[in-house]
């Protein structure tokens, strides 16, 4: 088999991503930038959403799951008064209402949304329904009945009330959230009916939009050390999890993908810990009597 041409290139490099273009497009355009072998990213954002794209390069694809599990947040718009059949301006209005609840009635609903809660999926999403993603059957007018997930939400509130039309909230939740299915559901509660305008990630886990860089400035940068400054360490990805040390055969040890041994630590049998050796990660794995089995491990 042919290998994939490309530089090896580990680390994360964090976008901005404008509206209009696919989070798979702007991870292409990234491995083309710096010539990457590898490149994938963690967590989607729908084409027309913006904010932090976090792009794993080489070995850092192997902590893409951390970064997925962990705690986003999302500025977005909800206009009042109609539901689309997308659950967000790119779509058709479906039903419309003239009721407009007033701020205190929004605030008083929000509390529904936080917590532990059961979410649908929006009609169209990525879901798979027997094989097929739900927006390909949607476009071809299908109705599905799609499950409930659960999803975790830290926090939503409301940022400020644009007009009477107008909303703009804040969420932070956990993984598989959909922002659309808040807007649809808050719309149904208040009994005025809604969908998402427009919807920013401003951070997801330890990145930030604010760190992130435009893709004017990926074009300009692209296959220069400048970009190469700019793509952040593999470890930032493991941020949640504590850090141990190992011993020289442990490192040995650990980079054959056996467990390995590890300095004194504050961790208790059982906890998923990354290790280093002499500053560069070298797995990541359950922390076992002094020992640290892998379950990834980096060749760095």
């Amino acid at each position: 088999m042919a290998r994939k041409k490309g530089r090896d290139v580990s680390g994360w490099l964090i976008i901005d991503k404008p509206a209009g273009i696919t989070s798979t497009s702007v991870v292409n355009k990234v491995r083309w930038a710096l010539g990457a072998k590898k490149a994938g990213h963690a967590g989607t954002l729908d084409p027309a959403a913006t904010g932090v794209l976090a792009v794993a390069l080489g070995e850092a694809t192997k902590t893409v799951p951390y970064i997925t599990d962990a705690d986003k947040c999302y500025r977005f718009q909800v206009r009042l008064g109609a539901a689309t059949n997308t659950d967000d301006a790119e779509g058709e209005v479906i039903e419309t209402s003239d009721k407009r609840p007033s701020d205190d009635d929004i605030r008083a609903a929000l509390p529904q949304f936080v917590g532990d809660i059961m979410q649908v999926p929006p009609q169209f999403s990525a879901v798979k329904v027997d094989g097929e993603r739900a927006y390909a059957l949607a476009r071809k007018g299908e109705e599905m009945e799609l499950a409930a997930r659960p999803l975790w939400v830290e926090s939503l509130e409301l940022v400020s009330r644009v007009d009477v039309d107008t909303v703009e909230l804040e969420m932070v939740c956990g993984k598989g959230g959909y922002v659309r299915s808040i807007a649809r559901d808050l719309g149904q509660v208040l009994g005025c009916l809604g969908h998402v305008l427009w919807l920013r990630r401003e951070w997801s886990g330890p990145f930030e939009a604010a760190q992130g860089i435009s893709l004017e400035t990926l074009d300009e940068l692209a296959k220069t050390p400048e970009l190469d400054a700019r793509v952040q360490p593999l470890e930032i990805g493991l941020a949640d999890l504590p850090e141990l040390k190992c011993t020289p055969e442990g490192a040995v040890r650990l980079r054959n993908g056996n467990p390995g041994m590890v300095l004194a630590s504050a961790c208790e049998y059982g906890d998923e810990a990354w290790v280093s050796y002499e500053g560069v990660p070298l797995a990541v794995g359950t922390y076992k009597a002094g020992e640290l089995h892998p379950s990834r491990v980096f060749n760095l």
